[in-house]
């Protein structure tokens, strides 16, 4: 009786530990996954953005998606989503922004989204920032891109393998890029040609 009261102890004690080790603790959703919800398009091609399958797609003219259900600006977080494109395409993740009705944010910093598309600059780079001209990701395969910011340090990572390591410099050399600071989160549709596919939206506060 001993041995099976001990066995079961070390069963529980076992679980409990790998529920304390899961890497999604703390993350919420952002995205429902049916609706727009805690959403808002800009109105320069309002119908850009669709929902299909459980993810939110971009079939149409540039325009960005951006994430207003939360009032509370993100500064320190860890970010998920769940991307696929298609051959040829272009999208991206912007953090640290702002709602805008028109146009490529002005706010922010955008983590490219792209394995193919003619832009040489790949999925996971800081646009204007950290660039790089190899991914691992591929198209038409789901792949998770992950942005960790901590101050003033940005940590990509593409299936949970780091691919960027950004420092911000103090002071940014003239016409490098955007600076980090606060804000929320924005998808990028690029062009009529691109569909980018995102799901699994979720994010954990570290400040």
């Amino acid at each position: 009786m001993k041995r099976a009261l001990f066995a079961a102890a070390t069963i529980v004690i076992t679980l409990s530990s790998l529920r304390a080790a899961d890497p999604e603790d703390g993350f919420k959703p952002i995205f429902d996954g049916k609706t727009f919800a805690g959403w808002k398009a800009s109105i320069d091609n309002t119908n850009t953005w669709k929902i299909e399958d459980g993810a939110f797609v971009t079939r149409g003219p540039t325009a960005h998606l951006f994430y207003v259900g939360d009032t509370n600006a993100f500064k320190d977080f860890e970010l998920k989503v769940d991307v696929m494109t298609e051959p040829g395409s272009n999208g991206g993740i912007y953090f640290h922004t702002a709602y805008q009705e028109k146009g490529f944010p002005r706010a922010g910093i955008e983590c490219q989204v792209n394995v193919s598309h003619s832009d040489w600059i790949k999925t996971g780079s800081l646009y204007g920032l950290a660039n790089f001209g190899l991914t691992s990701a591929k198209d038409n395969q789901w792949w998770t891109q992950e942005i960790i910011v901590r101050g003033r340090k940005v940590i990509v990572k593409i299936d949970g393998k780091t691919v960027i390591e950004y420092n911000e410099p103090p002071v940014l050399p003239t016409g490098r890029g955007k600076k980090l600071g606060e804000g929320t989160f924005a998808l990028q549709a690029h062009d009529p040609k691109s569909i980018v596919r995102y799901k699994n939206i979720r994010v954990k506060r570290l400040d």
